[in-house]
C-alpha cells in the first residue's frame, strides 16, 4: 500500500502518525502537571521539595515538573533541574536523568554546582548498567557489553580532573577503582571466551588489552595469564616467556 502513495502522500502520512505518536506519549505528562495546585513558585518548590526529602519520588517528579513548565526562569529553575536529576534517579528513570543532566549542562557549563550534575551523571550510567535482579542472585553478568561502565568512567574522570576540590572527589575516586576493575574483568571475560573456542591470538590481544589499559586493576594477573597461554598455544615461545617474566616481576612488586 504504501508503495502506491507518493512522496508527498506518505510524507503527510508519516508526519502525521509521528504527531498522533507525541501526542499520546505527552498527553500523561501533561496531566500529571494539570493534577499540580495552582501555587506561587516559592509555595510549589517548598512542596516539592518536603515531598522529596519524604522519599516520594514519583510524587516530587509530578511537582517539580510542573514548576519547571510554569515558571521556567524563575528563580527555583535551576536547583528544580539539580532536583529533578535526584528524583528520577532514585526513581531508576536513568534515561530522563540522562536528559536532565546532558540539558543542565549544556545550558549552564559554568555553574557552580556543575560538579554535581558530572557526579550524578556517573552514578545514573553505573545504575543503568546494572540489573538489580540479576545481582541480588548472584548471577555473574561481566559478560555484558560495558558501554555504560566505560562512559560512567569518563564521567567520574572529568569531575576528579576538572574540580579537583570538589566535595564529591573523594567518593568519585573509589567508584572509578570499582569501575575499572569491571571493565577489565569484562575484556578478561571476553578473552577466555575466545580462548575457550580456541581462538588464541583474539584471546592474547583481549589479555594484553588489559595489560595495556587496565594495569592498576586487580585483574592484571589473570590477563597475563592467559596471554601466556595463548602464545604458548599459538606457538610464540619468546612472547609466552617475556609475559612469564612480567608475571614473575609482577608478583614480587
Amino acid at each position: 500500500m504504501i508503495k502506491k502513495l507518493g512522496k508527498r502522500a506518505f510524507a503527510v502520512v508519516f508526519s502525521v502518525s509521528v504527531l498522533g505518536l507525541a501526542a499520546c506519549s505527552s498527553a500523561p505528562e501533561q496531566q500529571d502537571i494539570e493534577r499540580v495546585p495552582n501555587k506561587s513558585a516559592q509555595a510549589l518548590y517548598e512542596d516539592a521539595k518536603q515531598t522529596l526529602d519524604s522519599g516520594l519520588y514519583a510524587r516530587a517528579i509530578e511537582l517539580l515538573t510542573a514548576l519547571d513548565s510554569r515558571f521556567p526562569f524563575g528563580p527555583y529553575s535551576r536547583q528544580v533541574q539539580l532536583d529533578l536529576v535526584y528524583a528520577h534517579y532514585q526513581s531508576g528513570n536513568t534515561e530522563q536523568a540522562l536528559a536532565t543532566i546532558d540539558r543542565f549542562i549544556r545550558l549552564n557549563p559554568n555553574h557552580k554546582d556543575l560538579d554535581y550534575m558530572y557526579y550524578m551523571r556517573g552514578l545514573v550510567n553505573i545504575k543503568a548498567d546494572k540489573n538489580a535482579f540479576q545481582e541480588y542472585f548472584g548471577v555473574d553478568r561481566a559478560d555484558r557489553d560495558a558501554n555504560r561502565t566505560r562512559v560512567a568512567f569518563q564521567d567520574l574522570s572529568t569531575l576528579i580532573k576538572r574540580f579537583p576540590n570538589s566535595n564529591y572527589v573523594p567518593e568519585a575516586k573509589k567508584r572509578v577503582v570499582w569501575l575499572l576493575n569491571r571493565m577489565a574483568r569484562y575484556e578478561l571475560k571476553v578473552a577466555e571466551y575466545y580462548y575457550e573456542r580456541e581462538a588464541y591470538l583474539a584471546a592474547a590481544n583481549r589479555g594484553k588489552y588489559v595489560v595495556e589499559h587496565y594495569s592498576q586493576s586487580s585483574y592484571l594477573p589473570q590477563a597475563l595469564d592467559i596471554m601466556e597461554k595463548s602464545y604458548e598455544k599459538l606457538g610464540l615461545k619468546e612472547l609466552a616467556e617475556q609475559t612469564k617474566q612480567v608475571k614473575a616481576v609482577n608478583q614480587r612488586n
